[in-house]
């Protein structure tokens, strides 16, 4: 009998949902680079956060990325994961 593969879970920095690693975009901070990270496999502290337009309008509101990564997070950081949502 074939095991389920287990499906990782991670949490949503600005709703602190629980969903799915592949339902979530990782942010990454590394040397104080701050980066999308699309692979999900860089190097550095990472957070996450939904795929959806407003969790990311909630995000740069309520700062929750910058929190997570203890870095100031800039506005083209904010266009680039739209972009990739979109």
């Amino acid at each position: 009998m074939i095991k389920p593969r287990k499906i990782p879970m991670r949490t949503c920095v600005v709703t602190k949902e629980k969903c799915p690693k592949n339902e979530l975009l990782r942010i990454v901070k590394f040397e104080n680079e701050i980066s999308v990270d699309i692979t999900g496999k860089k190097n550095g502290k990472g957070c996450y956060i939904k795929k959806t337009r407003e969790t990311v309008e909630k995000a740069k509101k309520s700062k929750a990325i910058d929190r997570a990564l203890d870095a100031e997070i800039k506005e083209e950081i904010y266009e680039e994961i739209l972009s990739l949502i979109d």
